[in-house]
C-alpha cells in the first residue's frame, strides 16, 4: 500500500493494466449511453482506482471523433496535483480508439462558450487589459472585464475562470497569471482588449521574461539563518529561522514558485511549541528535505514554529519535482499530520514581515 501511496511509475502501470482489462465496456459507455451510465459504470470504478495513486484527480470524458473515446484528467486548478497527472498519462498505453489527455487544453476561443444560469461567457463578452506595477515589473496582472449584468460578482468570476480555463488551457491558466481582478465594464480603468489577443500578450510577457533572467546565476546567496521570536494573538510564542540575507535576492522573480511545508503535531503541553521527541523527528525530516530540494536546485529561505505546527519554507523555478518530493514526505510519515501549498509570487510577497526586517 506504502508504494501505491508513493504514485511510483509501475503503480501507474498497475492502474493501465487494470484499466485495459476494462476498457472495451468503457468505450462503450462513453460512445453510445448516455451520462448516467457514464458516471456509473466508468466514473464510478475509475474514481477509486486512481485515488490510490494520488488524491486529487478530476476527470472528463467523451468523444473526440466518431471512433476515439478521451479522458481527460484534470487537476481542477491545483498545481500540486500536476505532476502526478502528467506522469500517470505519459504512461498510458497506445489504443487505436481512445485518447488520453494530461489537462484540459486550449481552445479557439470562437469554441468556449460557458453558460451559467442566466449568464453567458464568450468572446464577445469578456474583454482584459493589464496593470502595469512599478514596484513589481515582472508580474502579470490582469483585469478581466465582463460586459454584460455583473451585479453577482461571485458568478461573473467564477463564469471568467471557467472561460480562460478552457480558452487558455488549464496549466497555462495555473502558470502564467500572477493576479487577476474581474469587474463589470462600468468598472473598466483602460482601453478594453479582445480576449481573443489574451494567449499572445501572456506570450510576449513570457518570453520578456525569460530573456530577462536566462543571464542570471543561481542564488548562491551565504546562508545566514537569524531566529527571531514573536508572539501571537493568543499568547503563545512563535519561533522562526529565516535566512535574511536570501530574502534581499534581487532576482526572486527567477524563482517564482514558493513551497510550504506544514507539520502538524502536539504542543499543548509546551505552549504550542514541539516537545523534545517531536523537535529532533521533525529537524530530521526537514534536514533530509532541505538536502534533497537543494541537489534539484530549490532554495531553503527558513521555517516558523508556533500553535502545533511547524512550517518549512522554499523557492523554486519549476513546482513539479518539489510537488513528488513533499507527497512522499507525506506518506512516509503517518504520524504526523502533513500538508503542503505551492503557489507562484515572483516577488515572495508571502514573507513581506520578514523582508522588512532584512
Amino acid at each position: 500500500m506504502e508504494e501505491k501511496q508513493l504514485g511510483k511509475e509501475f503503480d501507474y502501470k498497475g492502474f493501465w493494466d487494470w484499466f485495459l482489462t476494462k476498457e472495451k465496456d468503457f468505450y462503450d459507455a462513453v460512445k453510445n449511453r448516455g451520462q448516467e451510465s457514464i458516471e456509473k459504470d466508468f466514473f464510478d470504478h475509475i474514481a477509486p482506482r486512481l485515488s490510490q495513486i494520488n488524491e486529487g484527480y478530476y476527470f472528463l470524458t467523451g468523444m473526440s471523433d466518431d471512433s476515439t473515446a478521451e479522458l481527460v484528467l484534470t487537476a481542477d486548478g491545483e498545481i500540486r496535483n500536476v505532476v502526478f497527472i502528467e506522469e500517470l498519462i505519459e504512461a498510458a498505453p497506445q489504443l487505436d480508439h481512445w485518447k488520453f489527455t494530461a489537462l484540459k487544453p486550449a481552445m479557439d476561443a470562437k469554441n468556449v462558450n460557458v453558460t451559467m444560469g442566466d449568464y453567458r461567457f464568450t468572446k464577445d463578452n469578456i474583454f482584459f487589459y493589464s496593470n502595469e506595477q512599478e514596484e513589481y515589473p515582472d508580474e502579470i496582472d490582469l483585469v478581466f472585464i465582463y460586459d454584460g449584468n455583473a451585479e453577482n460578482k461571485e458568478a461573473i468570476t467564477t463564469g471568467v475562470c471557467i472561460f480562460l480555463d478552457n480558452f487558455l488551457g488549464e496549466l497555462n491558466f495555473a502558470t502564467q497569471i500572477d493576479t487577476f481582478t474581474v469587474v463589470g465594464r462600468e468598472q473598466a480603468k483602460q482601453e478594453l482588449v479582445p480576449i481573443e489577443k489574451l494567449k499572445d500578450f501572456l506570450l510576449w510577457r513570457e518570453r520578456e521574461f525569460t530573456e530577462k533572467y536566462k543571464s542570471v546565476k543561481r542564488a548562491d546567496v551565504e546562508e545566514e539563518f537569524s531566529v527571531l521570536r514573536a508572539t501571537l494573538d493568543n499568547e503563545k510564542p512563535l519561533i522562526a529561522c529565516m535566512n535574511l540575507p536570501l530574502l534581499n535576492y534581487d532576482a526572486k522573480a527567477s524563482y517564482p514558485w514558493i513551497s510550504v511545508l506544514t507539520f502538524h503535531y502536539h504542543g499543548e503541553n509546551n505552549d504550542g511549541l514541539p516537545e523534545k521527541e517531536d523537535f529532533e523527528k521533525l529537524s530530521d525530516i526537514e534536514d533530509k528535505v532541505i538536502e534533497d530540494l537543494k541537489e534539484k536546485g530549490y532554495l531553503y529561505i527558513g521555517r516558523e514554529t508556533a500553535d502545533n505546527s511547524k512550517e518549512s519554507y522554499f523557492a523554486g523555478k519549476d513546482f513539479r519535482e518539489i510537488s513528488k518530493v513533499f507527497k512522499a514526505i507525506k506518506d512516509n510519515n503517518p504520524e504526523y499530520q502533513i500538508s503542503f501549498r505551492i503557489f507562484k509570487d515572483k516577488y515572495w510577497q508571502y514573507f513581506k514581515y520578514y523582508n522588512n526586517a532584512v
